[in-house]
């Protein structure tokens, strides 16, 4: 929304006027009625202000038309506003099919990102023009909160499990981010930007540096560094599954029932094998608590959703191992 006024943070994505419409539409709803309440009041007591006391006024009797006006009116607004929220917030939770996954980490007191190429940046993310991009986020630490106001999106970022938000940029440009959750004694410094470039602009901002960086290993290295390759083997299911096509699927456990494979299963399989055991296998895999940073955790996660990916170019018979395994996911 550009109003020129400081008030209003700039529109720079697709949600952003969703969220405006139904912002303004109950900012209206509530000084109309505001209005109308003061103006009443104001009516009523210069009407039935105080008279001399040898008059004495009638009863009045209450109109049931009135009541049930005064009543359905305001009730039916409330749906509206209802029903247009609910659309809005399941818009903003569901990202479309072709969006590309981004990793964030929050940590005291800075944003860590890492592009599907593997680049990762501190404090600024940069992402192309037009394209929906996902955020799978989590924390380090305490609690965070990922805001960015011209985006009209923020979201909680928690430690121990991972949330999810995605956007999509409608013009170029610098927009700052915030997080919105007190963290500590530097919270107010915790900020960053996220750059949104032109798609040639960016293909060519991403070849102009090296992709990845020291000091933090790949996924697929960690996977042999953690002997996670001598039981998760492509070539037998004996001492725990193999990877491929395990990400998005159903897994059967011991104790009954099913619960499907995404970040949050697979992070609480490495760091607790025991919690959740897949129908089949045995707890014999060991607990990574405390050998893994949350970064060294997302990027063997990014490295299993990979393996799932490679396994879906393949084709159908490729598509995962027996009933998925939680509980071995990084033996």
């Amino acid at each position: 929304m550009k109003l020129g006024f400081p008030l209003f943070p700039d529109s720079g994505s697709t949600l952003a006027p969703q969220v405006d419409a139904i912002y303004f539409f109950g900012l209206l709803v509530a000084a109309f009625f505001s209005l109308l309440i003061a103006v009443s009041i104001f009516f009523l007591a210069f009407k039935y202000r105080r008279t001399p006391e040898n008059l004495v006024g009638k009863r009045e009797k209450a109109g049931l038309l009135l009541e049930i006006t005064w009543s359905v009116i305001p009730f039916g607004i409330m749906l509206v506003m209802f029903g247009w929220g609910a659309k809005v917030f399941f818009t903003a939770q569901r990202p479309p099919e072709n969006a590309v996954e981004y990793y964030v980490t929050g940590k005291q007191w800075m944003w860590k990102f890492q592009h599907p190429e593997g680049r990762r940046e501190i404090n600024t993310l940069h992402v192309p023009l037009g394209q929906p991009i996902k955020l799978i986020m989590t924390s380090e630490d305490v609690i965070h909160s990922f805001f960015v106001p011209a985006f009209r999106a923020k979201m909680d970022v928690l430690p121990g499990r991972y949330t999810h938000y995605w956007f999509e940029a409608t013009k170029p440009g610098t927009y700052r981010l915030f997080c919105a959750e007190y963290c500590g004694a530097e919270h107010s410094l915790m900020g960053g930007s996220i750059v949104v470039l032109e798609p040639r602009e960016y293909e060519a901002w991403l070849a102009g540096e090296p992709v990845g960086g020291a000091g933090l290993a790949s996924g697929a290295d960690l996977f042999k560094a953690k002997a996670c390759n001598t039981c998760h083997r492509p070539d037998s299911n004996l001492q725990g599954p193999s990877l491929s096509g395990i990400f998005g699927a159903q897994a059967e456990l011991a104790t009954g029932g099913s619960i499907t494979v995404d970040e949050d299963y697979l992070r609480e399989s490495i760091l607790d094998p025991t919690e959740k055991i897949v129908k089949g296998y045995q707890p014999l895999m060991p607990t990574y608590r405390g050998q893994l940073s949350e970064e060294e955790l997302m990027q063997l996660i990014i490295y299993i959703k990979s393996m799932s990916e490679e396994s879906d170019s393949v084709g159908p018979e490729a598509a995962g191992p027996r009933s998925g395994r939680a509980s071995e996911t990084a033996s």
